[in-house]
Order: structure tokens, then sequence, then C-alpha cells
């Protein structure tokens, strides 16, 4: 089954209230996963850092990355509160580190199995090494990548899973870590490839989901997509291409200040995400292709048999024009056609009765 991350990011706005408010509307929509993002402003910027476009338009306000962040922190004993709440709604709580302090919390106090790599943290190899050696299961964004730097940071995260020799870190380590079997299969077993377009909104004729299908070829890993698409059309799109993990940011009002609610869904939104991504899961079925339980009983009436055009006596032969086909199809299928032409008739039929010869 899909899996669903609400990412919740710093739609929170600083405030705890609406943080918890974030989480109520995930689980209401039914998301198997709630995320946040942790950081600590001074060491995620500098003080001079500018904002992003998209940043600038969506908050409207122009200032420094570093104030922006600074009053979108959760502190740490917000995260533990939070996980507390997840863990009594039954939904999971993750969340994506920005610096290694922040990482070191969410993996020795938060105790998180699981850790995502942004897209913007892909070629920062010493931290994507770090997410490594903690031995979590980790999702890879990788927005504004080539393949070229998507197998870099594999080869990275491979050294890291497999170092078991305290080997030293370098370009020719990783590579050799890539190309080993033991390499190989940790990846399998830990890594999940996001394919992204980072911006927000990213325009429709940017989103290039074909690429989720490009990356699951050219790594043979479990891949999904990290929505950043105006709406829910794409997402559900991704599932039926295969994706198995799917993440969108959402909010609890779009016109709220900040520099994500624009680019996310609001919680009616999510919800019909969600259920039409379940849709979906089950329409694509299990691929073997045979009539279902609910078409049988139409069999008999959508198909034909073949019926007597004309009286037919028997030891009559059978001929192109004494034989029509015509529904209903529970007589002799017209397949049989052919293989009657010539022969003689057992029976007498009259005008309109099915063969059964």
């Amino acid at each position: 089954m899909t899996k669903i991350i609400a990412e919740a990011g710093v739609n929170h706005n600083g405030s705890t209230d609406l943080a918890y408010k974030l989480i109520d509307a995930a689980y209401a929509a039914g998301v198997d996963i709630v995320k946040f993002q942790t950081f600590k402003a001074k060491n995620l910027v500098t003080k001079n850092a500018q904002q992003a476009d998209y940043q600038k338009q969506n908050t409207g306000v122009t200032e420094s990355q570093f104030d922006m962040l600074n009053r979108l922190e959760l502190d740490y004993d917000t995260h533990k509160s939070l996980v507390a709440y997840c863990d009594k709604l039954g939904i999971e709580f993750l969340s994506t580190a920005f610096d290694k302090e922040s990482l070191d919390f969410l993996v020795d106090d938060l105790k998180l199995k699981t850790l995502k790599i942004p897209s913007g943290e892909l070629t920062n190899a010493p931290f994507v090494l770090e997410h490594a050696l903690t031995g979590c299961d980790l999702i890879v964004s990788t927005g504004m990548a080539s393949l070229a730097e998507v197998e870099a940071a594999l080869s990275v995260i491979a050294f890291g899973l497999t170092n078991t020799h305290n080997s030293q870190p370098s370009e020719q380590a990783f590579f050799e870590a890539y190309n080993s079997k033991a390499g190989q299969n940790a990846l399998q077993e830990k890594v999940t490839l996001l394919h992204c377009t980072t911006e927000y909104p990213a325009p429709i004729n940017e989103i290039n989901l074909n690429a989720m299908q490009t990356l699951a070829s050219a790594f043979k890993l479990t891949v999904g997509y990290s929505d950043h698409s105006a709406g829910i059309t794409i997402p559900i799109a991704a599932t039926a291409l295969g994706a198995q993990l799917i993440e969108k940011h959402f909010t609890l009002d779009k016109t709220l200040q900040g520099p994500d609610h624009k680019a996310s869904l609001e919680p009616d939104e999510l919800t019909a995400m969600v259920q039409a991504i379940r849709d979906v899961e089950q329409a694509l079925g299990n691929g073997i292709k045979g009539p279902q339980p609910s078409e049988i009983k139409n069999k008999p009436i959508a198909r034909k048999s073949l019926v007597a055009a004309e009286v037919i006596k028997a030891g009559e032969v059978f001929t192109e024009n004494n034989l029509t086909i015509k529904r209903p199809g529970d007589g002799l299928s017209p397949c049989k056609y052919w293989s009657l032409l010539g022969k003689k008739s057992q029976k007498d039929y009259d005008e309109g009765d099915l063969i059964n010869a």
C-alpha cells in the first residue's frame, strides 16, 4: 500500500497549538505519517542569507532567511510533546533535520527509526553520511538533482550503511561501497528515493513524473514522489505510476502568512487526496487479466452466440446462409462458426434458436 506523508513542515508558524491542530488534521485525513522540520536557524543559514523568491512572495515580507527561520523553530520539548501526541493518536511522527545537532536529537532523543534527507541536502555529502551512519531507514528527496548526483549521494549512503571497519570516507571508498553487493543490499533494504520538483508551486510542465520510473530503473530502489504542485492531481497520477510513497505539504489555511502555506493543501483537500490515492490503489488490482466477479453476470447479456438464421432440419448442412450471430451469449461461442460450416445438424432448429450442436 502506498504510504502517505502529510508534510506539516513549518506551517505551524512556530505555534505549538497550530502544530497540534496540524496533527489532528493529518490524522483525520487518514494519512500514514505527519512530518515536521527540525532545525536551529543559527546552524542552518548565515544571518545574511536571502529568502528564495517564492518565500518573499508567499510571506509578503522581505527579510533574511535567518530571521524567517528563527521564528519557525520548534524547541525540543515541543517536539517531544508532538511525538507523544502522535503516539496517542496512532499516527507516525517524522521530521526532517537540517543540521547535525537536530539530526542527533531526532535519533538519540526522539528515537526515530526513519529519517528524511531533503532535496537541498542531497549534495551535502558529510550530512548525508551522518544520516547513513545512524542505520535508520532513509527517505531521500531528489529535487534539483541529476542522476549522477543521486548516484553520488547513494554511494555515500552505501558507505555509511556498510562501514563496519570504520574506514575513512573518500570518493574511492564511496565508489567501492556502492558497487559492492553489501552496499547494494543495504540500499535496497534502507532507502526510498523520491522524485521531486523543487519549486513552490511546481509548474505542471516541469513535474516530469516519468523521471520517477527512471529512478526506479536506474537504481532498482523503492521510489515515490514528493509533490509541490498545486492541487491533488499529480500525487494521484504518481500513485498510478507506481509511487510507493507520496509526500504532500498541507496547512490549516492557505491564507496564513508563511513560506509554504500557498503551495499546501487544506484539510478537506488532503482528505480528498488520500481517498483518491486509496481508490487508485484498489483500481490498479493484481495485474492478472481475467473476468472480474462483477463482470461474470454480464457475459451472457453482452456477448453473442451462434443462432439459426432460418429453419434448419436435422441432417441439413450448416452454411453461411443458415447461421448467424446474435445475443444472448449463453449458447455456442461464435468462435466455433468456421468449424460448424459444412457439418450436418444433429437436430431441428427453428429460426432464432441457439445452436448447441
